[in-house]
């Protein structure tokens, strides 16, 4: 099969790799759509010493089963695989699993490839009428679904009359945005530098603002802030316009945590969160939210063949594409 292989710092080459084989419980999944994920350029900038060289990266997928009794399913794949038998698989919480997998780590090889092997049961089946670009955003979107949820249980108010702000215009921020805007918020706003992901970002509908500028808000006058980039630049604004009592939910990856105004988080009960990945039940729950198309349009994304997969990378890491997503295809 041909792969996208991640072979060293900032380097992919598309070669030709063995065909996996499924193991028990395992299945083969012909992927039609993979995005690229921010954590698929913290590797491919050497970062992440959980993603070694040379490997397959890649884990926002979809596709059709290419082996076993569903064959030819149409599925969205919850790249995260949990032991299923510990305290936090039992208690819903399966991301939280000590021995968790995800694919593109090892042992498990990503979807940036024609063929992935994938358990049988991290598949979410798609309706037809759902096309397979969209729903490899399932990933993305849970990550944010995941996030927002944490936010909503720990504020003192519901969303409806909470002020929100999102920090970022990449995918986990813009649908973190949309996120919120199902859920019933209606006061929101996404702070974004780049200007022309900033304008992708408008096209949703959201209020977007260039951080610094007039537009950014004001201190201490946002209830629920997500920091969808985990950056020094994006704890310190978050600090900075937390309301008192409010939230701040880090979804970032960033390394550090430079930024955090530890003395106003404490003066005045400031709650800060971390939140990662997703439950199997948000997983299924965006998928489904995804097919009855409550995300609205989801034209904030572009699409290029897996061939083409090297100057993607590129692109993303010159800040040279406006689109908040980047989806491949094998």
């Amino acid at each position: 099969m041909k792969a996208l292989v991640y072979t060293g710092p900032n380097a992919v080459e598309l070669r030709e790799e063995p065909d996996p084989v499924p193991g028990d419980d395992e299945v083969l999944v012909r992927v039609e759509a993979v995005g690229i994920c921010g954590s698929d350029m913290h590797a491919y900038h050497g970062h992440d010493s959980r993603r070694p060289a040379p490997l397959v990266l890649g884990h926002e997928a979809a596709g059709r089963i290419a082996s076993g009794p569903n064959a030819g399913r149409r599925v969205a794949i919850n790249p995260l695989v949990s032991c299923g038998a510990c305290g936090f698989c039992i208690g819903g919480r399966a991301h939280l699993c000590r021995s968790r997998q995800i694919l593109s780590m090892p042992p498990r090889p990503g979807a940036f490839a024609e063929l992935v092997r994938v358990p049988a049961r991290s598949l979410v089946e798609v309706p037809d009428h759902l096309d397979l670009a969209k729903a490899a955003l399932a990933e993305p979107i849970a990550v944010s679904y995941h996030a927002v949820n944490q936010g909503a249980r720990l504020l003192a108010r519901p969303l409806s009359s909470a002020r929100c702000a999102v920090l970022g215009g990449g995918a986990i921020g813009v649908a973190a945005a949309l996120v919120l805007a199902m859920q019933g918020a209606a006061d929101i706003r996404l702070g974004e530098p780049h200007a022309a992901r900033r304008a992708t970002a408008s096209r949703t509908g959201v209020r977007c603002y260039a951080p610094g500028t007039a537009d950014e808000p004001a201190e201490s006058s946002v209830d629920l802030v997500i920091d969808a980039v985990g950056a020094a630049a994006t704890r310190a604004a978050a600090s900075r316009m937390v309301a008192p009592g409010g939230i701040i939910v880090h979804a970032g990856l960033l390394p550090g945590s430079d930024g955090l105004d530890i003395r106003k988080i404490t003066l005045q009960e400031v709650i800060v969160s971390g939140t990662y990945c997703y439950t199997p039940v948000d997983f299924r729950e965006v998928v489904a939210a995804l097919a009855a198309g409550r995300f609205g349009a989801l034209d904030w994304f572009e699409e290029r063949p897996l061939r083409e997969g090297a100057q993607a990378f590129r692109d993303l890491d010159a800040g040279a594409t406006a689109a908040a997503k980047i989806i491949l295809r094998p």
